[in-house]
């Protein structure tokens, strides 16, 4: 077997499992699940009704690179959702089974581990809490993540100060989460503009994890995308890769439809990868990612829903916990007044409400774990099941 799996670690939600062995949940109460985000919105009938007439497909192998047709509906959505040129449909757009299997992949496409020592393994830059899938693909690259925590006091951003020269040296890709996931925060221009000018200086790729880039709260202020900032700063693509995904944006997590776009150099070798990888894309879903990529208006009724839960939630916390709306994303990133595990304990065995310790979501790096001590609430429930848990949550902090 690959010694290298011997390296990963148990996923979040196995880790909450095991935390929870033996508990038996508060009957009195109905259970509310706010630990993983799962968008619970229905899904746009517009995407259902595609899916359902275009069965037809399943009798044909779909190529790697999808139709023509769906790599334009993604190349239009880029322009017009981030005032871009059009992207080459036939060399800088990539159909993926969601952003969670491209992201992965990507890294056993890129790294180049050659015939290093085991002290001298390529670096894989992440941030701290970050989504595990960036840890487990740089292990299996065969190269040794690098962790920078992102933290309350440095406004949830990697401080790529703290890195040192050698580390900079051997690092092959970084992954960026914007907004990011637990703490929802976008960056801005000069952030994206210090990230572009270290790719420069080592020569790295970077991965822009853009999943929740439609999750916002002001329709006036979308958040600043990878692609759209080089483009201000007046870039090309080199070098960087961005990955999108339809299921928080249209309530599909279990179409597995998503994008890459970017660099064309770095995607027609991606695309080599994939075609020996066996990855293309159910044409059925093929062409329901048509459809919701070519409309707006179920997108934009999403984020109403969310934000209410937002500005209905978020106030019912703020004097309990230190807690406060993100920048975007669906979830609050909650700094807990007991240890974050006990918290969600307690949570799920008097109240029957499950919530995500923050600490399942980091690694031990530079002296600390920066999610211990925080919970994540995805609000990803119901309006009325996210204000009976505030409620909830509220009884127990008063304990």
């Amino acid at each position: 077997m690959n010694p290298n799996l011997n390296k990963l670690q148990p996923y979040p939600f196995q880790r909450l499992r095991d935390l929870f062995l033996g508990i038996t949940p508060n009957a009195a109460y109905t259970p509310i699940n706010l630990s993983i985000g799962e968008p619970k919105h229905a899904t746009p009938a517009l995407i259902k009704d595609a899916l359902i007439n275009n069965l037809a497909g399943l009798a044909n192998y779909p190529t790697t690179a999808g139709v023509v047709a769906l790599r334009l509906a993604i190349s239009s959505w880029i322009s017009r959702r981030y005032q871009l040129p059009l992207l080459d449909p036939e060399t800088a757009i990539l159909p993926v089974n969601g952003s969670r299997e491209a992201l992965f992949a990507f890294a056993q496409a890129v790294i180049d581990s050659g015939q290093e020592s085991q002290q001298e393994k390529p670096i894989v830059i992440c941030p701290n809490p970050f989504y595990q899938i960036y840890e487990g693909a740089a292990f299996l690259a065969g190269a040794e993540p690098y962790f920078l925590n992102t933290l309350p006091e440095n406004n949830h951003t990697m401080d790529f100060a703290s890195v040192p020269e050698n580390i900079w040296q051997r690092t092959q890709l970084i992954y960026v989460c914007s907004p990011g996931n637990p703490s929802g925060k976008v960056l801005n221009l000069a952030q994206w503009q210090q990230i572009f000018e270290l790719a420069d200086q080592y020569n790295f790729i970077i991965a822009a994890d853009e999943c929740y880039s439609e999750i916002y709260f002001d329709e006036g202020e979308p958040p600043l995308g990878a692609l759209q900032a080089a483009h201000q700063l007046g870039r090309d693509y080199n070098n960087l890769l961005v990955f999108s995904s339809l299921s928080k944006r249209s309530n599909v997590p279990g179409m597995r439809s998503g994008f890459v776009a970017g660099d064309a150099a770095i995607i027609e070798k991606f695309l080599l990868y994939r075609t020996y990888h066996g990855c293309a894309m159910n044409p059925a879903v093929q062409a329901a990612s048509i459809a919701a990529w070519n409309d707006e208006l179920h997108v934009i009724e999403n984020r109403r829903l969310y934000a209410e839960k937002f500005k209905t939630v978020t106030p019912m916390l703020e004097n309990v916990l230190q807690v406060k709306q993100p920048d975007a994303a669906f979830y609050l990133w909650a700094r807990t007044p007991i240890s974050d595990t006990e918290f969600a304990l307690q949570l799920y065995r008097d109240f029957n409400v499950t919530v995500l310790p923050g600490s399942f979501l980091a690694r031990e790096a530079h002296g600390i774990n920066p999610g211990e001590n925080f919970i994540r609430l995805a609000l990803v429930a119901s309006l009325e099941e996210c204000l009976e848990a505030a409620k909830r949550i509220r009884k127990l902090c008063a304990e």
